[in-house]
């Protein structure tokens, strides 16, 4: 009887712990998703806000009113969110394009191409940086508690939104305890990015007496020389990190290729790829594609083709920048079977269609390439599956056709664009207004550099029309020996503070 009722005890209990542990992980779980939809729905109301002065504050205050709980967690969710919005349409173009990569530490900049930004701002746009701002401002004036972390992130903010003099004074206003590798890092990331040179060194000398120096801080002012025109000092630092034991990263291995790439030291350029190797630093694609750009810039062009055989058999490149790169590399090598290979190896990379941008990479390649068949193939292709269209690609497309002198298929392509969502942009303005300029049709070349400029004024854009519209347009009325008519434009340009010839 004793042991029955031991057993039965044992057997509640065990229930009972069983019970208890299903209940309290289904807690949990119901916890973590109210914990995640409070996030979510936070992150929706700030996402929708325009960046206007008070809305991020007001949204805030109100969303604590309502009895709804701040939790540094939840904010920092929605900041992160914010800040992943900032880039999500950056393309790879060869030596057009300057990847920057925001850490907590600071900023590092990887490769040696420079990449086009073809819809939002590649580093997170004006009107997202000024949100997250303006949390960080409203959480620091509600003293939660921020760590260093959120200190760094405040301090490349205040930069972007209020220069870098704004954003020393938060550094130098931190608690002794606050000013850490993650602050420090933070700041002199700045400097880097704004070419400040003295203040760049000055801090890095300090850095490295609180032995706060790290691969991120080598890698920044590595990037710095590079940028002023400076890069033998880029192979003195490598040699430094050496000597000091920091082990040195792919980031770092790539800034050193191109620093002997830019002393015209290709034999040493190579040779950072064995010493990668030696060190056990896996290449990754910008590796190759640095090396492939060194190559092609040196002339070396079978070397260049290797290499780019190389980096298309990593067969672990899931990134799409590391295809529009690939197709651009190969494009710029004039070698049409590439850009296709390249081409499909993306579309293969995922079962759903390729973006837009991936779409802009591949018929700006084909533009380049003078491959008009199957420029027009792969424009259809996209234009059976787009449910809006896109002047980006449509402008590649304006170029194709203008350069053939198919108007009237331009111009049934600009009416389909204004039917399909899309409007014109200024890029589009200057490519009608400059094949009907330099066709000697100047009363269509003045009907869309007035529309051009019309929508320039209204947005406050400085560039439009260029020099070389500017040049053409006088040059036009010069041949045809009207004066008058070119008196008129030159009055006209002077309105809109853009004659400087």
């Amino acid at each position: 009887m004793a042991n029955h009722a031991k057993r039965l005890v044992t057997s509640t209990l065990t229930a009972g712990s069983r019970w208890f542990s299903t209940a309290a992980a289904t807690a949990t779980a119901t916890a973590t998703a109210v914990n995640k939809g409070n996030e979510e729905s936070l992150f929706r109301k700030l996402s929708a806000l325009p960046a206007a002065d008070g809305g991020v504050a007001d949204t805030l205050d109100q969303w604590v009113r309502q009895g709804n709980p701040v939790k540094r967690f939840y904010i920092l969710g929605c900041v992160n969110q914010l800040r992943r919005l900032g880039g999500k349409q950056v393309v790879g173009f060869p030596l057009e394009w300057l990847p920057m990569v925001i850490c907590l530490e600071g900023f590092d900049f990887d490769g040696n191409s420079v990449r086009v930004c073809v819809g939002t701002v590649g580093k997170e746009s004006s009107g997202l940086v000024l949100k997250n701002e303006m949390i960080y401002e409203w959480m620091e004036k509600q003293k939660n508690k921020m760590n260093n972390a959120d200190h760094a992130v405040r301090i490349d903010l205040l930069a972007k939104i209020k220069g870098v003099t704004s954003a020393e004074e938060y550094f130098n206003n931190l608690e002794e305890s606050s000013k850490t590798v993650k602050t420090y890092g933070a700041l002199h990331s700045c400097y880097c990015k704004e070419k400040m040179k003295d203040e760049a060194t000055n801090l890095f000398e300090k850095m490295k007496e609180l032995s706060f120096a790290s691969v991120l801080t080598y890698n920044n002012l590595m990037f710095l020389y590079l940028s002023i025109g400076e890069p033998e000092k880029v192979p003195l630092l490598a040699k430094e990190m050496e000597e000091m034991k920091i082990a040195a990263d792919k980031h770092t291995y790539n800034k050193l290729m191109r620093g002997f790439a830019s002393l015209k030291d290709y034999d040493a350029a190579e040779g950072v790829l064995e010493k990668m190797r030696e060190d056990k630093v896996m290449p990754d694609w910008i590796t190759y594609e640095n090396l492939a750009a060194i190559y092609g810039d040196a002339g070396f062009i079978d070397k260049a083709n290797a290499t780019l055989q190389k980096w298309e058999n990593m067969g672990n490149v899931g990134d799409a920048r590391s295809f529009h790169s690939l197709i651009n590399m190969y494009a710029r090598m004039s070698d049409l079977s590439g850009v296709n290979r390249a081409w499909e190896s993306l579309k293969s990379t995922s079962p759903e269609k390729p973006s837009n941008a991936s779409y802009l990479v591949m018929l700006s390649a084909l533009l380049k390439l003078d491959n008009a068949e199957g420029l027009q193939k792969c424009f259809s292709e996209w234009e059976s599956g787009c449910s809006t269209y896109d002047v980006r690609i449509c402008n590649v497309i304006f170029k194709s056709y203008l350069k053939r002198n198919m108007i009237e298929e331009a111009t049934t392509l600009y009416e389909n664009m204004g039917s399909g969502g899309a409007e014109p942009n200024l890029d589009t303005f200057d490519i009608f207004t400059n094949y009907y300029v330099s066709n000697g049709q100047r009363d269509l070349a003045f009907e869309f550099f007035e529309m051009g400029v019309a929508k320039a004024c209204s947005e406050k854009i400085k560039w439009f029309p260029t020099d070389q519209t500017v040049s053409k347009f006088l040059e036009l009325y010069d041949k045809e020996k009207d004066e008058e008519a070119a008196e008129k434009f030159r009055e006209r340009v002077k309105e809109i503070e853009r004659l400087r010839l």
